[in-house]
C-alpha cells in the first residue's frame, strides 16, 4: 500500500468508496473486509482483524488509522450517566456523554468543537466555536461509546441524540454523512437519531428534503420575541415568527412529530403565561414538548424554577401538546443538558 492520500485521514468515516480507493494498491476485497470489521463488527483495532496479512494490518497502522479518539477523562455519575472527555487527533478535546436507562441506552453526541450559538443559559456557548467535527469524528464517538460499555443496536434500543457541544445544522454535511454511516452501515433506524437545532431555518429546509435523516428536534424556550432574543440571540436573524412558520412547512413523514425543548429559567420564561403563549405558537403542529429545568453551572446567570412552577408550566402546556418533563441526568459530573464545557477532575473539585 502507497502514502494514503491527505484527504483519508481514518478508517472511520469513510464510505466504501473511499475506503476502497484509500487503501490502494491492495485490491478492493481488502476494503471490504477492513470495512466490514469497523461498522457491522464494530473490531476497532487492526491487530484483531485477524483475515488480514500481518504485514498489511502493520502498513495499516502506520499509514492509515482508524480515527477512534482517545479517552482523556471519564466521569460516572451516581445516576450510572458517564461523560467522557475525548482527544481529536489535533489535540483538541469533545464531550460524549452516555445515559443507561431501565429499557434503553442514549448517547448524547456532540457535533462541533465548542459553540457558535451564544444561548445565554448554556455553558458550552461560553467556549464559542473552534470547529466542526467531521462525518468520522461523530461517528468515532457512537463507535467508542458501544464498545466500552458492550453495546449493540440490536441488544436493547439505543438512542443517538445530537444534543452535546455544537449546532448540528451548522455542520449538516458531516451530520448527514454520519447519518447515513450510522444508520446504513452500523445499523441505528433513523427514527432512533434525533438532532437538535437553535432554528437554523434554511438548515432546517435543506434537512426536511434529505432521504436519510435524524429527527428534528427545536431548541424553543422562549414564549415570544423579544424573551427569545434576550436568552437567545440568534433569534435576531431567525425570528421566532419566522421559525414556527418553518416548523408548520417542515416534511415530517408518517411515523414522525416534531420535539420543542423548553428550558425553564427561573423567573423568566417559567410563568403560568409563558405556558399560555407556548400553547398558542404550537398550535396546529404535530409535536411534543420536553421541558428542562435549568441544570445550574459557573457563569450562567440564570436560577433553576421550583419544582412547583415547573408542574405548573407542564400541566398548562400538557392540556393542549404532549408535554414531558426531562429528568437532570449526570448534573453532578457536568453532563447534563447545557453543562457540557470539558470539565476536568480537578475543574469539578473547584466548582463542587
Amino acid at each position: 500500500m502507497n502514502a494514503v492520500n491527505p484527504q483519508f485521514r481514518s478508517v472511520i468515516g469513510m464510505d466504501l468508496p473511499e475506503l476502497e480507493q484509500a487503501v490502494k494498491p491492495e485490491p478492493a476485497y481488502r476494503a471490504r473486509q477492513i470495512f466490514e470489521y469497523v461498522y457491522t463488527k464494530r473490531i476497532l483495532d487492526y491487530d484483531r482483524m485477524t483475515s488480514l496479512p500481518a504485514a498489511l494490518r502493520q502498513r495499516l497502522k502506520a499509514d492509515l488509522p482508524l480515527g477512534l479518539p482517545n479517552v482523556n477523562q471519564r466521569f460516572d455519575s451516581s445516576d450510572g450517566t458517564r461523560r467522557y472527555l475525548l482527544d481529536m487527533a489535533d489535540g483538541r478535546t469533545i464531550e460524549t456523554v452516555l445515559m443507561p436507562q431501565d429499557d434503553r441506552d442514549t448517547i448524547c453526541i456532540s457535533s462541533q468543537v465548542g459553540c457558535p450559538v451564544d444561548c445565554k443559559f448554556c455553558l458550552t456557548a461560553l467556549m464559542g466555536l473552534e470547529r466542526n467535527l467531521t462525518a468520522g469524528e461523530i461517528v468515532a464517538q457512537v463507535l467508542l461509546v458501544m464498545e466500552h460499555n458492550e453495546l449493540a443496536p440490536g441488544d436493547r434500543r439505543l438512542n443517538l441524540v445530537l444534543m452535546g457541544m455544537g449546532e448540528p445544522l451548522l455542520n449538516l454535511p458531516n451530520v448527514l454523512k454520519a447519518t447515513r454511516l450510522l444508520t446504513g452501515v452500523i445499523g441505528i433506524a433513523p427514527k432512533r437519531i434525533t438532532l437538535s437545532t437553535s432554528g437554523i431555518i434554511p438548515k432546517m429546509e435543506e434537512l426536511g428534503k434529505e432521504a436519510i435523516r435524524p429527527r428534528l428536534a427545536i431548541s424553543l424556550n422562549a414564549s415570544y420575541e423579544a424573551q427569545r432574543r434576550e436568552i437567545m440571540p440568534i433569534t435576531k436573524k431567525y425570528h421566532l415568527a419566522d421559525l414556527m412558520e418553518a416548523c408548520r412547512r417542515y416534511p415530517l413523514r408518517k411515523d414522525e412529530r416534531l420535539t420543542f425543548e423548553y428550558v425553564l429559567l427561573k423567573d423568566v420564561n417559567d410563568s403560568d403565561e409563558d405556558a399560555r403563549r407556548v400553547v398558542q405558537l404550537l398550535g396546529g403542529l404535530n409535536c411534543k414538548v420536553n421541558l428542562i429545568a435549568l441544570n445550574p453551572g459557573p457563569g450562567i446567570a440564570y436560577g433553576t424554577p421550583t419544582e412547583e412552577r415547573v408542574a405548573s408550566f407542564q400541566r398548562i402546556v400538557r392540556e393542549q401538546v404532549p408535554c414531558y418533563l426531562r429528568k437532570p441526568r449526570g448534573r453532578d459530573i457536568y453532563a447534563a443538558c447545557g453543562q457540557l464545557k470539558r470539565m476536568s477532575s480537578q475543574e469539578l473539585v473547584t466548582v463542587g
